[in-house]
């Protein structure tokens, strides 16, 4: 079974129930996470927290009532709240010498292929120079159409672009039940869970916290898609001090099995997808890709078809053989510009500093 402390790459995922109470943010519960946070790191793990709590924050500092609230107001509490919600990681964070980014994304950055390639760039970035990056759905621009709506899902589709090892759900209910465990004393805790079917997903109810908006049904279309990327998951309360710690010591939880592993799932992806064009390499770069190396401009003789960035893209060798898929990070007319030219010369001939790579060997199925 996966574990928290033996995680490479772990997504964590706070409700708003937790983090916001009756009296507003919950300094105390944030200052003992961020020494989970602190733990987790020192022992070499990349962690990025998911966090709720914007809207909350922000309509307790502008004084809008309690219950639903219309999509004007929802923009506007997100947008006074995401200041304090950044500012209360950053400060929780300090102590233990870790530094916090914000990273505001939309159901449509996940969707677009450019956007998708942008925002797994960054992230990968700010983990690379040690950064924990505090995700949130962008509540200031989505609306009802292009948004995920709760954060149980954007958490594991943040663990699927950034190829986590482990998502944990930190939540008021303790793990999945056999029926609503505050309606059924008889209700029983699946300790583990192999594959989400559709029984599993019957005893699922609605949220039940007159704060968060995920219940059970949001958990499991998310351990569905985490699952399936590689990522095995985990839900457990997460009221007490030390929420990561608690469960690495065995609190009552649920945790759901990965079907593989991250990367491996990532290349099914991109192998599965129709090319948008071709790259035609030399004899020097066939032999770099068949040694793990990215495929840099140098490399390329040939540019064929019609691309945009993001775009699945065959490569084919110099005796006409295609060698793989990848996703390109030019469109066709840049690649065709900078084909056969050092990566130092990227700037010069476009007009911009782009990145090193034509196409990286993270994007690159073999």
């Amino acid at each position: 079974m996966a574990s928290v402390a033996e995680a490479r790459r772990l997504v964590v995922k706070i409700g708003s129930a937790l983090l916001v109470g009756p009296e507003g943010l919950r300094t105390d519960w944030l200052r003992g996470l961020a020494e989970d946070v602190a733990e987790a790191k020192a022992r070499g793990s990349d962690v990025i927290l998911v966090s709720s709590g914007s809207i909350a924050l922000g309509r307790r500092v502008l004084g809008l009532p309690a219950g639903a609230l219309a999509l004007e107001q929802s923009q506007a509490a997100a947008s006074v709240g995401q200041i304090r919600l950044a500012r209360a990681y950053e400060e929780a964070l300090a102590p233990h010498g870790i530094k916090a980014g914000q990273v505001l994304v939309t159901l449509e950055d996940t969707e677009d292929r450019r956007r998708y390639l942008n925002s797994r760039a960054t992230m990968e970035t700010l983990l690379s120079l040690g950064v924990v990056p505090i995700v949130n759905e962008n509540d200031t621009v989505a609306t009802d159409e292009i948004r995920f709506g709760d954060n149980d899902r954007l958490a594991a589709q943040v663990a699927v672009t950034i190829g986590a090892d482990v998502l944990v759900l930190l939540s008021d209910v303790d793990g999945l039940y056999t029926a609503n465990p505050k309606e059924d004393p008889t209700a029983r805790r699946f300790d583990f869970v192999d594959r989400i079917t559709s029984e599993i997903e019957a005893m699922a109810g609605d949220a039940v916290s007159g704060v968060s908006k995920g219940g059970m049904k949001t958990k499991l279309m998310a351990g569905k898609t985490a699952t399936a990327g590689g990522c095995a998951m985990a839900i457990t309360e997460g009221s007490v001090l030390r929420p990561l710690r608690a469960l690495s010591e065995g609190a009552p939880s649920t945790w759901f099995a990965a079907h593989g592993d991250p990367q491996a799932a990532r290349k099914r992806w991109i192998a599965a997808m129709k090319p948008r064009g071709e790259i035609v390499v030399d004899a020097g770069a066939a032999q770099a890709l068949s040694e793990g190396k990215s495929l840099l401009p140098a490399g390329v003789t040939t540019v064929k078809g019609r691309f945009e960035r993001g775009d699945p893209v065959a490569i084919q060798g110099p005796e006409g053989g295609i060698l793989g898929k990848g996703l390109v990070r030019y469109t066709s007319e840049e690649a065709r510009a900078i084909a056969g030219r050092r990566s130092g010369d990227i700037a010069g001939i476009l007009g911009y500093p782009g990145r090193a790579a034509l196409i990286h060997r993270d994007d690159m199925v073999l």
